[in-house]
């Protein structure tokens, strides 16, 4: 990571494994249900919380480009922190459904606003070209949070039921705000009072204004800019398939693989998409028809892996995530490269909203075809999707900046 100052490099990676450094993730759910929910109720739940991010998605884009990033960044995670304290506090539906609307509003704050934060730190120091490098190791942090924090919740709960859990994620969810509040806060590459508009705004415009304004700015150049809107279809595209993950599990247990074996082979593939974030700034300026051929492989690798299933199965499962997570990242940064105008931020968020929906929709695909084919072969049916995102690759994704 040429140029990146080491303390913006560690506190951004530390953020970031924080992020999912939650124990509450792994037992939350058992939470509900030893309250008394019902799985419809569950699943509304989380309808709740997806929705929440969804609608919240944009409009906290726009808001990061005229406000503090580090301000927002600090907020989210203590709106998570309520969140979880609010379930322990009120554990009835109500408090549940609480908890999931500040859970869905701190993630809407911190996506956008952190990619954009990163990008134009960076570009303040002249160090743009490492920014997938940065971002890939923030994305190995997550992900580790998240192993780490499942193995923790076991002896948590033995130790001090779901109350331990509970305050120890609001504790590290209020660690992870400490740390954006020790974040720099460096100019940004452009400000709102530099929306062209048929007029600059006047500096002492109001912020109601000046949301509009922007909000209007980053949704005009992904729709208008050619090189923008293709760059976020296509990164939206890759990423909103990446959710075969969720069904590794199931894809063990119908193989019959025994119980104390699936969590193994499960975070035989947590590794694999570990190290593939971490190799992100090794493979940030490949070729566009090299992306192309490794998607295509991933999804040759997330078939044959689903349909053999085993040690070997999940090891080419491993390989395939590596490479999905990796191509995540660096078509990320591509975006981030193609943004000119003052609404990076909002640009991003777009981004994410469309993620969502993709994602939605292979959720989608799953719960349907559930009832006629098998987990493994859903996996393998999903997987088509990348190829043929695989052929849009080389006309949709801006070719890397020199550096």
């Amino acid at each position: 990571m040429t140029g990146v100052p080491r303390p913006l490099a560690v506190r951004i990676i530390a953020f970031s494994g924080l992020g999912d450094f939650i124990p509450f993730y792994a037992v939350y759910a058992l939470l509900f249900a030893d309250a008394g929910l019902s799985l419809a109720e569950i699943s509304s739940l989380l309808a709740i919380w997806s929705v929440t991010a969804l609608v919240l998605e944009v409009p906290s884009g726009a808001w990061a480009d005229i406000v503090s990033r580090r301000l927002l960044l600090c907020a989210g995670p203590v709106l998570h922190a309520t969140g979880f304290a609010t379930w322990i506090l009120v554990p009835n539906y109500l408090g549940f459904a609480l908890g999931f609307v500040l859970w869905g509003a701190g993630s809407a704050l911190i996506s956008g606003t952190l990619e954009a934060f990163v990008y134009d730190e960076l570009a303040a120091v002249d160090a743009t070209s490492s920014y997938a490098g940065l971002m890939g190791w923030a994305g190995s942090a997550s992900t580790t949070g998240i192993l780490v924090a499942t193995f923790l919740a076991a002896p948590l709960f033995a130790l001090g039921g779901y109350p331990l859990v509970a305050w120890s994620s609001v504790g590290v969810a209020l660690l992870q705000a400490l740390v954006a509040l020790s974040l720099p806060a460096a100019p940004r590459i452009a400000e709102a009072d530099e929306i062209e508009t048929g007029g600059d705004p006047p500096p002492q415009a109001s912020i109601g204004r000046r949301y509009v304004l922007m909000l209007k700015a980053g949704l005009g150049e992904v729709t208008r800019v050619h090189v923008v809107r293709n760059a976020v279809l296509i990164s939206s595209l890759i990423y909103g398939l990446n959710t075969h993950d969720e069904y590794f599990a199931l894809v063990a247990e119908e193989k019959g693989t025994a119980t104390t074996v699936i969590a193994l082979l499960v975070g035989i593939t947590a590794v694999g998409e570990a190290i593939g974030t971490a190799l992100a700034g090794r493979t940030a300026r490949m070729r566009n028809s090299t992306m192309a051929a490794l998607l295509v492989s991933a999804g040759a690798l997330f078939a044959g892996g689903s349909a053999l299933g085993g040690l070997l199965g999940f090891l080419g499962l491993a390989v395939a995530s590596g490479i999905h997570n990796n191509l995540i990242v660096v078509t990320e940064a591509r975006v981030q490269d193609t943004i000119e105008g003052p609404a990076r931020a909002t640009v991003t968020s777009v981004g994410g909203l469309l993620t969502e929906f993709v994602a939605l929709g292979t959720f989608a695909v799953y719960a349907a075809g559930s009832t006629v084919l098998s987990v493994s072969a859903l996996v393998g049916v999903l997987a088509i999707p990348l190829v043929l995102a695989a052929f849009l690759v080389p006309r949709w994704t801006p070719k890397p900046q020199p550096g």
